[in-house]
């Protein structure tokens, strides 16, 4: 074993050797902290790291495993949190201005309690923009994460202090939030793979304004990892009164058994998106991947029109309740776009509501007709790669805002289902992915498929070389 190369391993490979006694949690947690030192000052990964309480925690961990008596499932793997989720001991600043930081910070969300009951090391919290509004990860308060392939380049959002921790190999796992794609739009950015589960599997609390379009689950750097994560975060928490245990779902099971005999999907734009052209070639030749692993694959013509219309309301919505309790003074610190965007829903009526959930009904409707003749839907992730940092939309193009430049991510929130960020390739040596869908709770299905691609495709991530 090559003490040096800890950091690239997952966390399945860390267990083992930790089991073994060939490796041990300090040694990696040590490790990790000298990759923060390395990375952070060029990529901005987190609001706040804690090397004392880690490696207190890893030292301890340590004597578990020399006894033979690991706490859980992830004993002794460094996790980040990203920083709209409850960790407790520090503050949750939501990457806001307008939150006091002097408070008791004493309570963990429901993913953070459980990876602590399963051992892992809680390293730090990862950058988000402001509450988690837009598709890239800036903010006043924690200024630019920048992207492992190229620092000049945006890392998406709003997760993407962790996926870019995840891709530079600062720990294996990482708890993030999608609400309209934020863990899926910096997986593609970043070459990671992200998983959002089917709303109210993973416990929530407090949950965000969004409700339920928002979600928490793995970025990690392979699909076996997010699938331990998955298995861990899953389990049930009193403190959230949506969720929904699904007793016997086991998605590690059957995660290596192929895609034989599948009925896969392929919708180039799902009826609404546009693609450049490279980033479409790219995701095209993966489809000879799964031709290969033993399934049918069918171009269709998803014919949907564009669901920004139910999204961008309820989206308002919840900034709008976000801003809502906040006073003059507070209003004046928030960025001036999220106020724009949160104004109409203030004005919303509850009929008027009503109207727009029922439309998403509709929608969900047709995707699980959809799945009932086909096993996987595939679509590209993103439709471009990333772009310059700085700006919340690519300089110089028609785009106003995030949903214009991530139309695959947001349909899926309001469907609720399980989807999965996949790296497929590079255009001009940024990332491109391809998405994954399932049906609702066939969340093990996607991850099966994604693990099918993976075990002939593997991942790639970059190399960062720190100068002296």
């Amino acid at each position: 074993m090559v003490k040096n190369d800890l950091l690239s391993l997952s966390a399945t490979r860390l267990l083992e050797l930790y089991r073994t006694r060939e490796a041990s949690p300090v040694e990696v947690t040590q490790q990790v902290f000298q990759r923060i030192a390395e990375v952070d000052p060029v990529f901005n990964l987190f609001c706040v790291h804690d090397e004392e309480r880690a490696m207190e925690a890893a030292r301890a961990s340590e004597q578990r495993w020399l006894t033979g008596q690991p706490a859980g499932l992830v004993d002794g793997i460094p996790t980040t949190v990203k920083d709209l989720i409850l960790a407790k001991d520090w503050p949750t600043l939501r990457g806001s201005l307008t939150i006091d930081p002097n408070q008791a910070w004493t309570e963990d969300g429901p993913p953070v309690a459980r990876m602590r009951e399963h051992g892992a090391i809680i390293i730090g919290k990862t950058t988000t923009p402001e509450f988690g509004w837009k598709g890239v990860t800036d903010s006043a308060l924690s200024g630019i994460t920048r992207n492992p392939w190229n620092p000049a380049m945006t890392t998406g959002g709003s997760s993407g202090g962790a996926a870019a921790a995840a891709a530079l190999n600062v720990g294996p796992m990482h708890i993030a939030t999608d609400g309209g794609g934020s863990i899926r739009i910096p997986s593609a950015f970043c070459g990671v793979f992200g998983f959002k589960s089917t709303w109210g599997l993973v416990p929530v609390h407090p949950h965000s304004p969004a409700l339920s379009l928002w979600h928490q689950g793995p970025i990690t750097r392979n699909v076996a990892d997010a699938a331990l994560m998955q298995t861990v975060i899953a389990a049930p928490d009193a403190r959230d009164w949506y969720h929904t245990p699904m007793p016997g779902m086991d998605v590690q099971t059957g995660l290596n058994d192929g895609v034989r005999g599948w009925r896969i999907a392929y919708s180039p734009d799902m009826g609404f998106a546009n693609v450049d052209s490279a980033v479409a070639s790219a995701i095209e030749k993966q489809l000879d991947v799964f031709l290969s692993l033993g399934a049918q694959v069918d171009t269709i013509e998803l014919g949907l029109q564009d669901p920004i219309s139910i999204m961008q309301p309820l989206w308002a919505v919840a900034l709008a309740l976000a801003i809502e309790p906040m006073s003059d003074a507070q209003r004046a610190l928030v960025e001036p776009a999220m106020l724009a965007l949160a104004e109409p829903g203030f004005g919303l009526s509850a009929l008027q509501y009503r109207r727009i959930e029922r439309d998403r009904e509709i929608l969900g409707r047709r995707m699980n007709q959809l799945h009932q003749t086909y096993d996987l839907l595939i679509t590209p992730q993103m439709p471009i790669t990333a772009f310059e940092v700085g700006h919340e939309v690519p300089p110089g193009g028609p785009r106003k805002r995030w949903w214009e430049w991530s139309p695959f991510t947001y349909p899926f929130n309001l469907t609720q289902q399980p989807t999965a960020t996949v790296p497929c390739g590079f255009v001009d040596g940024l990332p491109v992915a391809m998405q994954l869908v399932g049906g609702k709770y066939a969340d093990a299905k996607v991850l099966r498929a994604a693990r099918a691609y993976e075990s002939v495709q593997p991942f790639v991530m970059p190399e960062f070389q720190p100068s002296n």
